[in-house]
């Protein structure tokens, strides 16, 4: 057969010159570079998630719940139950990771004519899922310590009027989060500009030094909030993401959806992890230390570093980022070169990886001033 690329194929023409999302894998010891939870489940969780899949098993012949309502059910009310705000099944919708959550979002409001915008570095996936769909992508301001310019962004929504507006926080990959007044003001913005969507990405919410936007739902019928089970729940790779908004936009989600999207074994898997909330938490408020030893020792060593509500930290600022990377890369330390001028992340790891990760910086700093 002849060689073929992509560009000798018909795609559309907003696809030609892109690059798919993804982060290097390479076999390193420590690998901090996608944010993952370090700590493997526990085994009563493993030894759960066997039973629900095993009965699960048995009726894989039958399609499996169509509307995840024991799933959406537990969702709500471990939404409730850490917002300390009331939400009920109609509320929430799941499916296969905040990735697809998104792509349904921009399915159903965004496409062909319209647009979304967002406010960037932010997190790259929702840039491409809005090129996926047919959805105009705006790329608005942020500000020079990379917070929400909240004039700049009030202008840009007034200017350009988009069908869809993210507001990432914490924010992925900077680590800050956005104000609930903030938000409050874009919501208002962007209803005063035409009625749109405003998605709030709430990935890394559990690790956050504040609360939950999650009360300002309420009278707000055009606000989404989107989370994972990704992160927290130390379950990337099951794939589970979840919203929580007015039920007509969880009607109108319904409009795109796939017949059966979500298999049996991945909502047995989800609700088995939901049973051990408070242990997999208790993760959580180990990772939320070691992150904040991670911005207190690299700000002791000189380093630039944004101020982090997520489970991983910005920090610089290098002449050039990448030379810095292969050069914590061959300390046997992988973090992420997010092609953000002049800044590294790295993810907060166990308290061994971290330790890695830090003394492989305290060498290339030595070997800096020697």
């Amino acid at each position: 057969m002849s060689d073929v690329s992509i560009d000798d194929l018909p795609v559309r023409d907003e696809l030609r010159g892109k690059s798919p999302y993804g982060a290097p894998q390479l076999d390193v010891p420590v690998r901090l570079n996608t944010n993952e939870n370090p700590y493997p489940l526990p085994e009563p969780l493993v030894e759960r998630i066997a039973e629900r899949v095993r009965e699960a098993a048995r009726h894989l012949n039958r399609y499996p719940d169509r509307d995840a309502v024991e799933l959406r059910t537990g969702l709500a009310a471990y939404l409730t139950r850490t917002a300390g705000h009331p939400v009920a099944l109609d509320n929430v919708w799941a499916a296969n990771g905040s990735n697809e959550v998104i792509q349904q979002l921009l399915q159903t409001f965004g496409g062909p004519g319209r647009t979304a915008l967002g406010f960037e570095p932010s997190y790259s996936m929702h840039a491409l899922i809005a090129r996926g769909t047919g959805t105009g992508w705006i790329s608005g301001p942020r500000g020079e310590d990379f917070s929400l310019d909240l004039p700049a962004a009030q202008k840009a929504i007034a200017e350009h009027r988009p069908d869809v507006v993210f507001v990432t926080t914490p924010n992925n990959p900077t680590g800050n989060a956005v104000p609930a007044e903030a938000v409050l003001a874009l919501y208002e913005a962007a209803q005063a500009a035409k009625p749109s969507i405003v998605v709030v990405d709430e990935a890394y919410v559990e690790f956050s030094h504040g609360d939950s936007l999650l009360p300002l739902l309420d009278g707000r019928p055009h606000l989404v909030i989107s989370r994972t089970m990704s992160k927290a729940f130390g379950a990337a790779g099951l794939r589970l993401g979840y919203l929580a908004a007015h039920p007509a936009v969880v009607d109108a989600v319904q409009l795109v959806r796939l017949p059966y999207h979500l298999s049996a074994v991945t909502q047995a898997t989800a609700l088995a992890a939901l049973e051990h909330t408070d242990t997999l938490l208790g993760y959580v408020e180990q990772l939320k230390a070691e992150r904040d030893r991670l911005v207190a020792e690299l700000r002791a060593l000189g380093y630039e570093v944004t101020d982090s509500d997520a489970n991983f930290v910005q920090f610089g600022r290098f002449q050039d980022s990448h030379a810095v990377w292969r050069q914590i890369l061959d300390r046997g330390v992988l973090v992420r070169d997010n092609g953000v001028p002049g800044w590294l992340r790295v993810t907060a790891g166990t308290p061994a990886e971290n330790d890695a990760f830090l003394d492989a910086v305290r060498d290339i700093k030595k070997e800096q001033s020697a």
